[in-house]
């Protein structure tokens, strides 16, 4: 059976056979319990994460105690907190399992290494890392001018396959909005 990295990679690049087990060969395979967590607050973000199965989260919590989440990352996706990896400086940020998950991680070094050795994983790395941004300013627009009922709705339009995984508190925190505010949009949706 394939695994789901080296079956994500060819569907999303053209990288022969040697390349994606060079890639496959560097990484740190590592099963995460649900609530467990790979990066927590004054930590140094020194990996970049690989989602094979499972759901992380990549959240915040305020001096009010309030959490906010960042970025949900479902299986084959990636994450990782940029400032703190790119820096080298110490994250604010938690990412944890919100469900058991197994990913993979790269050493900063070695995948700098993979990249610059890789042109066509440098390429698809920059891709990503655009569709991050564009989805991230779409985010912030919605965040600033829309609805609590427009950000529901392109939360369900982008995530339609989380919304049975993530507890309701966990959505909230994404959209900014309380828990009471969610229940009255998704109640309003169910009854007409």
């Amino acid at each position: 059976m394939e695994l789901s990295f080296e079956k994500y990679l060819k569907e999303k690049t053209a990288l022969p056979d040697s390349a994606i087990n060079t890639i496959k060969g560097l990484a740190i395979p590592l099963t995460v319990n649900k609530n467990e967590f790979l990066l927590q607050p004054g930590e140094v973000c020194r990996h970049k994460i690989f989602v094979e199965t499972g759901l992380l989260r990549t959240f915040s919590i305020g001096d009010d105690g309030n959490e906010h989440t960042l970025q949900l990352s479902p299986e084959l996706s990636w994450t990782l907190d940029v400032e703190s990896y790119d820096c080298e400086t110490p994250t604010r940020i938690n990412i944890g399992a919100i469900e058991p998950s197994n990913v993979l991680l790269w050493r900063k070094a070695d995948f700098n290494t993979l990249l610059h050795e890789l042109p066509l994983l440098k390429k698809y790395s920059e891709q990503v890392i655009s569709n991050n941004i564009y989805f991230s300013r779409q985010r912030i627009l919605t965040t600033l001018g829309g609805t609590p009922k427009d950000k529901y709705e392109e939360f369900t339009q982008r995530f339609p396959h989380l919304l049975s995984r993530l507890p309701l508190r966990i959505i909230a925190s994404y959209l900014g909005i309380s828990v009471k505010t969610l229940t009255r949009i998704r109640h309003a949706q169910l009854h007409p």
